[in-house]
């Protein structure tokens, strides 16, 4: 073979060489960022005993926190972003990191789940302190993969701590069963339900391999779940609460309320901070929202004092049973 002959074989052979490394290169990037999941078998085989043994925790009220049947601890008060938006929800969810809150609650229905994930990425705090939530809802069912990666996508946080589903539905189990295989590829941490009550709990949990940690429903002094909150905490399982100030519409009337101006005069304290209150001491975590800084802050300031049972059973007794949404 002379010399040009050598020198084109050696170039074929290394430019061959180049192109199957960088082939590969690509293959790997490309299977990184499509997320390998288990089967629902594996799942099932791998959680056997999870919904039927798991168990969750009571509030710390030092440390701020719950254990939840999952592993995980779960802050029991922080800021709920609905109806917040653009630089609004960025600044909110900012302010309340500042002011000390690390759990943050969003849903794909919100449409903010992209300035949430900026807000938590630019903090300066590091990830692993911030608890994100967000929720799946009912016309998500029936494509619940692409809903998941639509969730990560948007969020852009490496993993979400916690998903729920907003709302039953047709398809709510297979959605379900979609996120636990999210859990065992370590993309979510927690599943939950939104506004499942006696009724539908049930037969829900007799079909799942994972046990929600949380169930999110209205709960406020005019709506307060009596017999729901101990139902889903004797499963093991935490309760949260939205609209905890009342709801839109209805923010002013029970912020006008008698009882709790008199049991806020007493304590030093506004009544909003005694409603949030009211919730930590019955084991529900308060999610309530703002967008205006002062009352953020406000809204942190409930671990400075305790409602007497006399207290707790005087706001027990304004419960008219008032659900201020649909579901």
């Amino acid at each position: 073979m002379n010399r040009m002959a050598l020198l084109s074989f050696l170039l074929a052979f290394l430019l061959g060489l180049t192109a199957c490394q960088f082939g590969g290169a690509e293959e790997k990037t490309a299977a990184a960022q499509k997320t390998e999941l288990p089967s629902s078998e594996t799942v099932a085989k791998e959680t056997k005993g999870t919904a039927e043994t798991a168990k969750g925790g009571s509030f710390d009220l030092v440390t701020k926190t719950v254990e939840l049947n999952s592993g995980y601890v779960m802050p029991i008060y922080g800021l709920g972003t609905y109806s917040l938006h653009g630089d609004t929800c960025i600044q909110a969810v900012q302010a309340a990191l500042q002011s000390g809150v690390r759990l943050i609650d969003t849903a794909h229905a919100y449409g903010n789940e992209v300035e949430v994930g900026e807000a938590v990425r630019t903090s300066g705090i590091p990830r692993e302190e911030i608890f994100v939530i967000t929720k799946l809802y009912p016309d998500q069912f029936t494509r619940p993969q692409e809903a998941i990666e639509e969730a990560l996508r948007k969020l852009n946080l490496g993993y979400i701590d916690m998903v729920l589903l907003h709302h039953p539905g047709r398809g709510d189990v297979a959605a379900y069963k979609e996120l636990e295989k999210y859990v065992a590829a370590g993309k979510i941490r927690s599943l939950g339900l939104s506004n499942w009550y006696i009724k539908e709990l049930p037969e829900f949990l007799s079909q799942v391999s994972i046990k929600p940690a949380l169930v999110q429903n209205e709960i406020h002094p005019y709506y307060q779940d009596r017999e729901v909150v101990p139902f889903i905490q004797k499963q093991g399982i935490t309760v949260q609460g939205w609209y905890p100030l009342g709801g839109r519409g209805h923010n002013a009337e029970l912020l006008k309320e008698p009882v709790l101006s008199e049991i806020a005069k007493a304590h030093g304290k506004t009544l909003v901070q005694v409603i949030l209150r009211w919730n930590i001491q019955r084991g529900v975590v308060v999610i309530p929202g703002s967008a205006n800084p002062a009352h953020i802050k406000e809204n942190t300031e409930i671990f400075d004092f305790v409602l007497t049972d006399e207290e707790m059973k005087r706001i027990e007794a304004l419960d008219r049973g008032e659900k201020h949404d649909w579901y």
